[in-house]
């Protein structure tokens, strides 16, 4: 049974431990979110997902915009700790590339479509979201201007404009090649932007460090 079918398999008024109920809950809010929209979506249609009350649902969390925040934050730490994660996959700068493009495939591949609430959210005016979306868009553009800065030994503020181009074109383009449905393989269409990516950043000279792979 999916983790979808045993949400909407639990029974009303089954106890949980406030953790996991708080987890069933956001799982059941991503599944409307995500299928309606933020504008669409009612509490009504979460709590009934979550084969819970009204009031329980409020118990938990006082609004929808509390509720999708929530949700928001979650799936926003999700994509930082992938990002970072890749970057400290390897020290061969090149697969570093890769890993860190493969982080925003994987992340827009996702089943669960986690990437349309920080990417495509129809709710982008509302100064609370915008605020986190930036934010991680920032903390994953700083993580990979580290690592430039420390090996090419640009100033922090060249650094952070190629770590921008760079989480940009992966977000752009990984959601292009979802939302295009297109025929080329996940692997394929990261070994393609890495490729792109690898002949601009790869010109940058190494900064006091050997054997990171700058120029393999």
């Amino acid at each position: 049974m999916t983790a979808i079918e045993q949400t909407q398999a639990r029974p009303r008024g089954t106890r949980l431990p406030r953790r996991a109920r708080r987890e069933q809950l956001l799982g059941a809010a991503q599944e409307v979110f995500v299928a309606q929209g933020y504008h669409s979506a009612a509490m009504d249609d979460i709590a009934e997902r979550a084969g819970v009350s009204k009031p329980v649902l409020y118990q938990h969390f006082p609004g929808k915009l509390e509720l999708y925040l929530a949700l928001l934050d979650q799936h926003c730490e999700s994509l930082l700790q992938s990002v970072r994660g890749a970057l400290a996959s390897t020290t061969d700068n090149k697969k570093r590339v890769e890993a860190t493009m493969d982080a925003y495939f994987a992340y827009v591949e996702d089943e669960g479509g986690a990437f349309r609430l920080v990417f495509e959210s129809d709710l982008t005016n509302e100064p609370a979201v915008r605020e986190r979306v930036d934010k991680v868009a920032l903390q994953c553009a700083e993580a990979i201007s580290e690592v430039i800065a420390e090996d090419t030994g640009l100033s922090r503020d060249q650094s952070m404009l190629l770590a921008v181009g760079l989480g940009g074109v992966s977000q752009v383009v990984a959601r292009y090649w979802l939302a295009s449905r297109s025929e080329v393989p996940r692997e394929t269409a990261v070994q393609l932007l890495t490729s792109l990516a690898w002949r601009g950043i790869a010109g940058f000279p190494l900064h006091g460090a050997e054997g990171t792979g700058q120029h393999g």
